[in-house]
């Protein structure tokens, strides 16, 4: 089984340390999120994995050797990094006959992917006539060419439709179940949640997390339950006394913080408190990567504190 080994990776541009001493696995059989804002070094860990860029000092290493000591590299690692780079005036199928025949790929494998990434339609027409979301399909059908056992793709749902998307996250999902290792950059965080099993988040070039989707959300978050009642003085009373501080809201409800809907069910039936509502709002991952990151964004606007009104 092959994996992706980063261990204490560093890349400086002009004085600029773009990556800082990164060390993290991408393991098989799962989908790691590779998660971080804009400028913290995703794209270029992924470069210096694939021996795009070379690394001031560490080592990124498929299968225990750097990309460029793989023999027919193809076979064993593909990438998607930018599905803007094919050459317009092919068609998407001489596109990758191209490929295969530089990799020595067998040229039946271009309609398996063809067919895989949903455009055998437009196999044969110019890639330049392509929509993005074609574009995206035919680099993942490039990427996935060789049957490779480690699969890089960078921000892959870019320019994809619903129906696209939802075939994507299919996809990553069946590559790992195959036992292949899969690095997904991506800033969609309801996407990310979907598919990844594992999370490495970056920020300004530093490793920030490296752990499990759902124990990075229970670290970095917390649960909270809203709920509406006819007797607001003793559901505060009751919950007060179990260790839990209710917030009376403005629309009438109650908000409890560092609860789950388990808890205060069950203490507010046997205390006899009517419930008109009750509801938990659980952490996602986007408000589990905002409190991470929150210092981190290397471009930042400032948030609403209010909807704005319109007159």
């Amino acid at each position: 089984m092959t994996s992706i080994d980063v261990t204490e990776l560093t890349k400086e541009y002009g004085g600029r340390r773009a990556v800082d001493g990164l060390t993290f696995t991408v393991r098989p059989g799962k989908v790691t999120g590779f998660l971080g804002p804009n400028g913290a070094g995703k794209s270029t860990t992924m470069r210096l994995v694939l021996g795009l860029d070379r690394p001031t000092s560490g080592t990124a290493t498929i299968g225990g050797r750097p990309y460029a000591e793989i023999d027919e590299p193809l076979r064993h690692v593909g990438a998607l990094l930018d599905a803007q780079a094919a050459v317009g005036s092919r068609t998407g199928r001489d596109h990758l006959r191209v490929l295969a025949a530089a990799a020595r790929i067998p040229a039946r494998r271009v309609d398996d992917v063809l067919e895989q990434a949903g455009i055998v339609s437009a196999a044969d027409r110019r890639i330049k006539t392509y929509s993005l979301g074609m574009r995206q399909r035919l680099g993942i059908a490039a990427a996935l060419l060789g049957d490779p056992e480690v699969v890089l793709l960078d921000e892959p749902s870019n320019g994809l439709d619903p129906e696209g998307i939802i075939w994507i996250r299919g996809l990553v999902r069946q590559l790992a179940a195959e036992g292949r290792a899969v690095l997904v950059s991506s800033h969609l965080m309801s996407e990310t949640a979907s598919f990844a099993d594992h999370l490495v988040v970056l920020g300004k070039g530093r490793l920030l997390a490296d752990t499990g989707m759902r124990e990075f959300i229970e670290e970095w978050t917390t649960p909270r339950v809203r709920l509406r009642t006819t007797d607001d003085v003793r559901l505060s009373a009751v919950l007060a006394e179990k260790g839990f501080h209710p917030v009376a809201d403005d629309d009438g409800r109650w908000t409890v913080e560092g609860a789950r809907v388990e808890d205060i069910g069950p203490l507010t039936a046997e205390a006899g408190i009517p419930i008109l509502e009750l509801a938990g709002e659980e952490p996602s991952l986007e408000h589990a990567y905002l409190a991470l990151t929150a210092g981190e964004a290397e471009y930042t606007t400032p948030r609403p504190t209010a909807a704005v009104q319109e007159a």
